[in-house]
């Protein structure tokens, strides 16, 4: 990868046009080389019958966590589909702010792997709720799949 290229700032790009993470309240907090993180605040919209953080809500802040660290070991001309995800929900959803980061575990040209941990953020330390691992696959030559 280019070390003049500008990951970063095609990531904020990148998850400023993405209205899911409008719709939850997510916001990008860290970006660095192989690695992003996302935080959320809670939010009773985003629960579930019990009152905790929907597993969907977390899935989805981690599928994005880990394909924004992807992207930011992919070349600028090329972008990324998930292609498969497995989440482990470990401990209840329950906290005042969430945290996701999303980390490589695998880089490639075709296919990407991350893992990602989501952490409840409270009174106390910060706790671990879910585990992810998932799969991108590099996009490119695509008009409909851009950045």
């Amino acid at each position: 990868m280019d070390e003049t290229d500008d990951f970063r700032e095609r990531i904020r790009q990148s998850f400023g046009r993405q209205p899911a993470m409008e719709t939850i309240g997510a916001e990008l907090t860290r970006i660095e080389q192989a690695m992003v993180e996302i935080e959320l605040p809670f939010d009773p919209q985003l629960t579930q019958q019990h009152g905790l953080m929907h597993g969907g809500i977390i899935s989805t802040a981690l599928d994005t966590a880990c394909t924004y660290a992807a992207f930011s070991v992919i070349p600028p001309d090329a972008s990324l589909l998930t292609i498969e995800f497995k989440v482990n929900l470990m401990s209840p959803g329950r906290g005042d702010r969430f945290l996701f980061r999303g980390e490589i575990t695998k880089p490639g040209s075709t296919i990407i792997v991350a893992d990602g941990r989501a952490y409840a953020i409270a009174d106390g330390p910060a706790k671990l709720i879910a585990s992810m691992t998932a799969t991108m696959m590099v996009v490119r030559g695509r008009e409909d799949i851009v950045g």
